[in-house]
């Protein structure tokens, strides 16, 4: 059985190649999909397909809307979400897809370092599981193969 991962989280560093990799080496039959990680992509696609936009607040909500589209469909190709919240960045983008995944009722694994547990309470407690590290939410998937 293989199952499709969808990866919700900041897109400013490699946590994702880290999960993909992990996953390899533990032989786990998954496949990944995530939002759009090349940010100027992301920031500029309004502007490609509708042309450019009179100022910024046209141009982020073009580009929204088409990235926005993005996550709603692979998520829900996805057979499971996990989201990782990390100490770095503004947490909003990953706060909004962890969000949609349970609204979907998608199975959600929440990845937050334990400077988040208050901040992240509630969603924490919506989640089907709550870890600490990378590795601990690919043992949870490997349990679904035991």
């Amino acid at each position: 059985m293989e199952l499709t991962v969808y990866l919700a989280g900041q897109i400013h560093d490699n946590w994702r190649h880290e999960v993909e990799e992990k996953a390899r080496e533990k032989n786990l039959p998954l496949t990944f999909v995530a939002p759009q990680t090349n940010h100027e992509r992301s920031d500029n696609i309004g502007e490609e397909v509708f042309g450019k936009q009179p100022n910024s607040l046209y141009k982020d909500d073009a580009a929204s809307s088409i990235n926005n589209f993005r996550t709603q469909v692979l998520m829900q190709k996805a057979d499971v979400v996990i989201a990782l919240f990390g100490e770095k960045y503004k947490q909003w983008n990953t706060a909004m897809d962890a969000s949609s995944a349970i609204a979907m009722n998608k199975p959600t694994i929440i990845i937050r370092p334990e400077s988040l547990i208050h901040p992240l309470k509630e969603l924490s407690n919506k989640a089907n599981v709550t870890v600490e590290t990378v590795d601990q939410a690919l043992e949870v998937l490997a349990y679904l193969y035991e």
